[in-house]
């Protein structure tokens, strides 16, 4: 009896983009296994039976970086003026709200606004572990299990980076709106993330929420936990300069420093925005092959600032993408935001190609949440790839061989017409085959968790 996978399917891309160049005409086979078996360029009509996705198709993208409940902020936290830790504030009302239940609603309708964006994994960094008062559910993972199946409900993978939050800031207790997010200790954290298991569609991952939020000493047991099993590991780093202060004044260096001497950096870890650095801090991060998401819509709605990320990913720091506080769900305004945002900081163009642009939002995005074979339409990847059309009316006229040009300097997300994962076609023709009314589903998950 044969062990090889079947072809279950075919797709035929009118244009597929494979990573340094767009093909005409491109028949992909999909096997059993959910992974691409054969990929045969040069193929100028759909073989018979084929599925036919006409527009670009882009390997999946994957969103290194979600706060899912923050989806209910957008809109809200636009009003006046402030900064971040005044935003903060409203984000602890609507986190006061969420239960399994509420938060799975939620969630289900958030990762179903990614898969119409094309997004077909995400990382979510998890750390509403408790109810309310700190007092742990039935089921101490019940929050991240709502997480877990929310993703699949959604027809999206996850890597649910499992947070630990123990402090309010450099050894001080958490505050009354914290008490939630903590587990007391590394080690209890560690005891409580070690129940939640993989399954086909989730890995599970580790994260310190940050320097002030996880105290020095107890640094290396989260990193520990997850070099045991080799996870991935990301931490908010250098988002604000007041984190930057504060940690100088607590253990006179910087939060880079600091996470180097309790061994957090190194190539499965991930630092989040590496907004404001030193050059030392650049050159740790490099070193260690540490990598950066950079989430430009997100750090501008927030006025955190501009990170470095030309210097940091020349210095050897991979570059992923993520929505975080989900101002906005696209990828391709994440990817095109980080070219311009440098092109103003900068006064000149072209940092980074539109390959380079979209390797962030795919491959290194992928590899970022532990998936490797994820990210590339080559043969033994995922089958996950997404599908951007080539003549509405913000992309259409360019040259097909522009296509990556096009996706990244004119698209939006309301441009993705297919997503498929594993296979398995989650998004078609611009609709969501498991969640029929997107919008509907945000309304009312959203209202659920402001009342």
């Amino acid at each position: 009896m044969s062990l090889t996978p079947r072809t279950v399917k075919t797709y035929w891309l009118e244009h597929a983009w494979l990573g340094t160049r767009v093909e005409p005409g491109v028949a992909l086979d999909v096997s059993d296994d959910g992974r691409i078996a054969a990929l045969r360029t040069g193929a100028a009509a759909p073989p018979p039976g084929a599925e036919v996705l006409r527009g670009l198709t882009l390997p999946g993208l994957a969103n290194a970086h979600s706060h899912a409940f923050h989806r209910a902020l957008r809109g809200t936290v636009q009003v006046g003026s402030g900064t971040f830790w005044t935003w903060r504030e409203v984000m602890y009302g609507v986190a006061r709200h969420l239960t399994p239940e509420t938060y799975f609603d939620l969630a289900r309708a958030v990762y179903a606004e990614m898969a119409l964006a094309g997004i077909t994994n995400v990382g979510e960094f998890h750390y509403v572990h408790h109810q309310a008062d700190g007092t742990p559910y039935g089921d101490p993972n019940a929050m991240g299990e709502a997480l877990i199946e929310a993703a699949a409900a959604a027809g999206i993978r996850i890597t649910l980076l499992d947070t630990a939050y123990l402090s309010s800031g450099f050894g001080q207790a958490p505050n009354e709106h914290q008490r939630r997010f903590s587990d007391g200790t590394a080690d209890a954290w560690a005891e409580r993330v070690s129940a939640l298991k993989p399954r086909g569609h989730a890995l599970i991952g580790a994260a310190v929420h940050s320097v002030r939020a996880v105290p020095a000493g107890q640094l290396g047991t989260v990193a520990g936990w997850a070099e045991e099993r080799q996870a991935p590991l990301h931490v908010h780093l250098s988002e604000q300069t007041a984190e930057n202060d504060a940690c100088q004044a607590a253990h006179g260096c910087t939060p880079t420093r600091l996470l180097a001497d309790h061994g957090v950096l190194g190539p499965r870890t991930t630092g989040v925005h590496n907004t404001h650095l030193t050059d030392e801090d650049i050159a740790l991060l490099g070193a260690a092959a540490t990598g950066t998401c950079m989430c430009p819509t997100t750090e501008r709605d927030l006025a955190d600032g501009i990170g470095p990320a030309v210097r940091l990913q020349q210095a050897g720091s991979p570059l992923s993408l993520g929505s975080d506080s989900h101002a906005v769900i696209d990828l391709l305004e994440e990817a095109r935001a980080m070219e311009l945002d440098e092109r103003l900081r900068s006064r000149t163009r072209g940092h980074w190609t539109a390959n380079a642009l979209l390797t962030a939002a795919t491959a290194d995005g992928h590899a970022a949440l532990g998936l490797p074979d994820a990210g590339r339409l080559e043969a033994g990847a995922l089958a996950d790839f997404t599908t951007v059309a080539l003549d509405s009316v913000r992309t259409a006229g360019p040259l097909p061989r522009l296509g990556a040009e096009t996706a990244v300097f004119a698209a939006s997300a309301a441009d993705v017409r297919h997503t498929v994962v594993g296979g398995r076609h989650i998004v078609r023709d611009g609709a969501h085959t498991l969640v029929p009314d997107v919008p509907s589903a945000l309304s009312t998950a959203i209202t659920a968790v402001r009342t």
